[in-house]
């Protein structure tokens, strides 16, 4: 049996503010449990709901030092669909109302989650044979394995992986702060370990990378986009460098909860025989509740995401007016910057028959635009794997989008010639690109209505679920503790 611990800053269904929490909370539950134990551990925030709370058990306590001072760890612990998670109670830390509040304290409580996790494995009845380490919260476990926790003979044979699920995002504070609160040396913050901005920082991602003893990310293309100055958020040069350690394996979902046949969240259940009446009726429903013309023969266009940059926000709205002479619907749900949220308001106003702008996030809402859209919209400037793609593809909504990251590793473009392809896509990051690709799409779905709902079915037969991609997870845990 091999003993693996994923350690993240969240985990669906306890909290969540990404796609993080997705991977963490079903990844889990697809290893073989005949040869793999998959455990997780989290902080215990303020924000998890009662529901969960009531079920958790206290195991015990124990005070370590943190930055000069004696502090509380409380160590907590549930099984819940065959997984057990761990939890790492200091409401000092993560007290607060959301697990993330401002740059400065998230490094101060990262740091100390991430000396709190390995000081707590003697105390779970539980050792892993890997840590597997999520984003840059998780940081400094690799670097604390190869220095304070190494005297002890308990952690000398345990390895570590870090995943980058966004490279973006790198836990970044000067050096002075992060050195006072991890307690490390001088040594850890040369250029070629945490250093970083000709050393006046420090960089915890950067850290777990150097020192892991694998890595990964989230998709086969991100995994070569990142060693490149692009996409390589200044550690391209350290992509390069450990890419024989590096791997790209796509994200999965959990086809047993993303399942437009059993889904409670949508407002009419189908499946890939039916499907081109079922999203009609999904249809139909939505116009009445959005309070569009009803017409199960308009094409409706999805949009779900934050509202970022990141997410292709400024090619959308360059074409959104050009859009809008189309016969078409489109409806924008999510959050984000105030300019992207006031322009789809605007547009809203503008095209009333046309446009509903959603400006808050419901999951339930989520599905039922999934399953009610004939295409969906996610231009994505990067997009290390993309789930929103991967949820449109299972409901049948054909996904338009660029051709970067999982994008490209999952939606396969349609060609006329040969009537293949389970999407649309375009390569440069142009708002010309995207307008022609739009209009293909549309072309489509009103010329060739039958070559469209082909494409549909298509869609819904690729499997993207987590059953795959757990085989190169578990493969790769096998080489990493046979090496």
């Amino acid at each position: 049996m091999k003993n693996i611990l994923f350690v993240s800053s969240e985990c669906y269904p306890f909290i969540k503010t990404g796609g993080l929490a997705d991977v963490v909370g079903s990844l889990p539950k697809y290893f073989n449990k005949k040869y793999y134990d998959v455990r997780i551990i989290l902080p215990l925030y303020a924000a998890i709901k009662e529901e969960y709370k009531e079920k958790m058990v206290y195991l015990k306590n124990f005070y370590f030092d943190y930055a000069g001072q004696d502090r509380y760890v409380g160590l907590f612990d549930l099984e819940m669909d065959g997984i057990k998670y761990y939890f790492i109670d200091n409401q000092e830390y993560f007290g607060a109302s959301k697990p993330y509040t401002n740059n400065f304290e998230d490094i101060i409580k990262f740091i100390f989650f991430d000396k709190a996790v390995l000081s707590s494995l003697p105390n779970l009845n539980f050792r892993p044979d890997i840590i597997h380490c999520h984003d840059w919260q998780t940081g400094l476990i690799p670097i604390y394995l190869r220095s304070f926790f190494l005297s002890n003979p308990y952690y000398h044979s345990i390895k570590s992986i870090m995943t980058i699920h966004n490279l973006k995002f790198q836990g970044v504070q000067n050096k002075e702060m992060i050195q006072y609160y991890s307690s490390l040396d001088d040594w850890y913050f040369e250029d070629d370990r945490l250093g970083f901005n000709d050393n006046k920082d420090g960089n915890m991602l950067k850290g777990g990378l150097v020192f892991a003893d694998a890595i990964t990310t989230v998709s086969p293309s991100y995994a070569e986009e990142i060693k490149t100055p692009l996409y390589g958020e200044y550690l391209d040069y350290l992509m390069r460098r450990r890419s024989k350690d590096l791997r790209g394996i796509l994200n999965g979902l959990d086809y047993n909860d993303v399942n437009p046949e059993s889904d409670s969240k949508i407002n009419k259940n189908y499946n890939i025989d039916n499907a081109i009446d079922g999203k009609q009726e999904n249809k139909i429903i939505m116009q009445q509740k959005l309070g569009l013309p009803v017409d199960k023969n308009k094409m409706m266009i999805g949009i779900v995401s934050r509202l970022t940059d990141q997410k292709g926000f400024d090619l959308i709205l360059t074409i959104f007016e050009k859009l809008c002479h189309y016969d078409i619907q489109l409806i924008v749900l999510g959050t984000g910057e105030k300019d992207y949220e006031n322009s789809f308001k605007y547009f809203e106003w503008k095209y009333p028959n046309k446009v509903k702008a959603c400006i808050y996030y419901s999951e339930e809402m989520s599905r039922q635009i999934y399953a009610a859209s004939d295409a969906f919209l996610m231009p994505s400037l990067f997009e290390p794997c993309g789930l929103s793609q991967l949820f449109a593809l299972r409901y049948g909504s054909l996904p338009i989008v660029r051709e970067t990251g999982g994008l490209k590793d999952t939606v396969q473009p349609y060609n006329y010639v040969t009537n293949t392809g389970n999407g649309f896509s375009f390569a440069n990051y142009s708002s010309e690109e995207l307008f022609k690709t739009c209009e293909v799409a549309i072309g489509l779905y009103y010329d060739y209505r039958d070559n469209y709902n082909k494409m549909i079915k298509r869609a819904m037969s690729c499997d993207f679920s987590w059953s795959q991609q757990v085989l190169k997870y578990q493969e790769m845990y096998d080489w990493l503790l046979n090496s």
